[in-house]
């Protein structure tokens, strides 16, 4: 399957690079967290793991995911958008059973 960003997700991503002047792309990893069990990370890579990583490009946008995250990630899209004075990136996770109300965390 792989993972996804809409366009809208890759114009912040790639303007999030842009101003940081560096970095091959992102990464979209899951940690034990939140009040569901599982939450997302996204953060700056600037070296890939030639051993660990997958690499997916989408919209001119490196995604890099860990093998043991994929599990859980593979077939996700990710969207940025903005709700009143909020913004932010959104995860749609076929994989995800249920999440908590603020969307910060999942269970499989």
């Amino acid at each position: 399957m792989g993972i996804s960003l809409t366009e809208t997700a890759a114009e912040r991503v790639r303007s999030f690079l842009d101003n940081r002047g560096k970095g091959v792309g992102v990464r979209l990893a899951v940690k034990t967290s939140g009040c569901s069990g599982m939450a997302y990370v996204i953060e700056f890579v600037d070296e890939l793991d030639e051993e660990n990583d997958v690499v997916f490009e989408d919209h001119g946008v490196k995604l890099i995911v860990d093998k043991k995250s994929l599990l859980y990630l593979d077939g996700t899209e990710v969207d940025f958008g903005r709700e009143g004075l909020n913004e932010g990136f959104r995860f749609n996770n076929p994989n995800a059973k249920a999440s908590c109300g603020c969307g910060e965390s999942f269970t499989v």
